[in-house]
């Protein structure tokens, strides 16, 4: 906690990585197979990947335990290694935060962001999902992302209010103070899949104790970019976060690319800046090329 606070009390925009998938992909792991099993199988792939997105110059990192709840575990027979996987995640992440340290003193010290996505299930009265299993799988999660050395838990890719409602409820019964970061998906006209607004979500957001907040994923900067400026009118003092996918996906020669350039990224990144975000980064197709173009654009 004290990592965060320092890093947020400093000046200026605080860089945060890009895509986990995408690099772990160009690693070798093979579609369709769970990333988190590279915790434990391949740690020094991850880490590598870690090193690469600090070097680049990203201060906030997440582990890769996007799918980390047992329902999406369950699709790769992983339930019964949800503790185990996700704080493998949370510890390779702190291990090599702490030798990037050693060898740049001096430099800031990265946190370490426990990444938690949703479940994959619809949720009750739409879904067969009840909010109390929902909020009993987070707390699981959560807890093991904090055992393995989690400076923050991090809740992305969200479309339903009563999701992160959920996982907001979990994360605090493993820890009654570990700050909270929360971004949406606003991909579906201007909404998130569930229809929520982002303004509406930043209200809600800001009334539910996020310590930031903000969009990820999505269809691209400008989407991403309108989403940050509706934010930061509702609730100007937030601290926003814009983390895009490096443009649209597209799917060619069998497989899902992303298009944007480092350089349209790091244009991108200013004006996310501008328009009130504070904490940037990417998500799908981003690379550590394209956050050391953004970081050096919104330094600049």
């Amino acid at each position: 906690m004290n990592r965060w606070r320092n890093l947020i009390e400093g000046s200026g925009v605080i860089v945060a990585d890009g895509a986990m998938g995408t690099m772990l992909q160009q690693a070798g792991l093979k579609p369709g197979d769970p990333p988190m099993l590279w915790n434990v199988d391949h740690p020094d792939r991850v880490r590598k990947v870690h090193r690469a997105y600090m070097e680049a110059g990203a201060r906030i990192l997440l582990t890769n335990t996007f799918n980390g709840t047992r329902f999406r575990l369950s699709k790769h027979g992983l339930e019964g290694r949800e503790d185990e996987l996700n704080r493998a995640g949370a510890r390779i992440l702190r291990a090599e935060i702490d030798d990037y340290l050693i060898a740049a003193p001096g430099a800031p010290a990265p946190v370490v962001a426990g990444d938690i996505g949703p479940t994959g299930e619809i949720l009750a009265p739409l879904g067969k999902l009840y909010p109390a299993d929902a909020a009993d799988a987070f707390t699981r999660q959560a807890a093991a992302l904090i055992d393995g050395g989690a400076d923050v838990i991090w809740i992305e890719t969200m479309a339903d209010m009563s999701e992160v409602q959920a996982a907001i409820e979990g994360t605090r019964r493993a820890s009654p103070d570990i700050p909270i970061i929360v971004t949406m998906t606003f991909d579906t006209h201007g909404r998130t899949m569930m229809g929520v607004k982002p303004e509406a979500a930043a209200t809600s957001l800001s009334e539910w104790g996020a310590a930031a907040m903000g969009g990820n994923c999505g269809n691209g900067p400008d989407e991403m970019l309108a989403a940050i400026q509706k934010m930061h009118a509702a609730v100007p003092g937030a601290l926003l976060v814009a983390k895009s996918n490096a443009g649209i996906p597209e799917f060619l020669d069998g497989r899902t690319v992303y298009l944007a350039s480092p350089e349209m990224m790091a244009l991108s990144a200013v004006q996310m800046r501008d328009a009130g975000a504070r904490i940037i980064g990417g998500c799908c197709g981003t690379t550590p090329e394209h956050i050391a173009a953004m970081a050096q654009a919104v330094k600049s």
